[in-house]
């Protein structure tokens, strides 16, 4: 008798320590998943500001990164096209040339 239940406690800490193994790596998993999805959020914000930067000029840029439309007189819309992409709206002053951010969001498929 004893030694059945010895056996069902060395079981349960088996157990044990097999669902703490699992729990660590998808801590991990975890982890990195966060850490690339934050990597490429800021990819897709840089080169929405480079196209942003280049707006009033656009042969100055060389490979873009974004898709460039315009939206009605004086506003644009940026959306990159890295993953995940996002769209940004911005208005330009005729007179000073100066870009202004509406609004932004990311665009989903």
């Amino acid at each position: 008798m004893i030694l059945a239940w010895v056996i069902s406690l060395l079981l349960l800490c088996t157990s044990l320590v097999m669902y703490l193994e699992r729990l660590t790596v998808l801590g991990i998993i975890e982890a990195n998943t966060i850490e690339l999805a934050q990597n490429r959020f800021i990819e897709a914000e840089h080169s929405v500001l480079e196209c942003e930067h280049h707006l009033t000029n656009l042969s100055a840029l060389e490979s873009p990164n974004c898709n460039i439309q315009s939206v009605g007189k004086n506003y644009w819309r940026i959306t990159s096209k890295t993953k995940p992409a996002i769209e940004v709206h911005v208005s330009v002053d005729e007179k000073t040339g100066l870009i202004k951010r509406i609004n932004w969001r990311q665009a989903f498929e």
